[in-house]
């Protein structure tokens, strides 16, 4: 009967964690502020004061943080935070939109004001 009692704690034990492991890979690594900051260097650039090229410390931040949302989670943080805040710093669509074409960028986000960001 202890032999049971202790399959059965071990068990349950096991069932916790891989629970918790679920819900850990679920939630986002990727913060809102985490995407602003990776994309400070590209800031003169996406505002239309730079230019009509990217630097190459832009590209390389933009590659990292593609990078980083490889999760579905972080695509879609990332995906409505940009939603939200381009426009509010004064992105212009236009730039945003050239910022793959120049930096080689294979985006798994729409690059757009009313993006459908449940379906990153």
């Amino acid at each position: 009967m202890a032999a049971n009692a202790s399959i059965a704690l071990i068990t349950l034990l096991a069932l916790a964690t891989a629970a918790a492991a679920a819900a850990a890979a679920a939630a986002p690594r990727l913060s809102c502020s985490d995407a602003v900051s990776a994309l400070i260097p590209c800031g003169s650039f996406l505002i239309g004061s730079a230019g009509n090229f990217p630097t190459k410390e832009c590209c390389q931040s933009a590659q990292e943080l593609n990078k980083a949302a490889a999760r579905k989670a972080d695509r879609q943080t990332l995906c409505k935070c940009l939603e939200q805040l381009g426009p509010s710093f004064g992105v212009k669509p236009a730039f945003a939109r050239l910022l793959p074409v120049y930096c080689k960028l294979q985006l798994t986000i729409p690059i757009s004001t009313n993006a459908n960001c449940s379906q990153v």
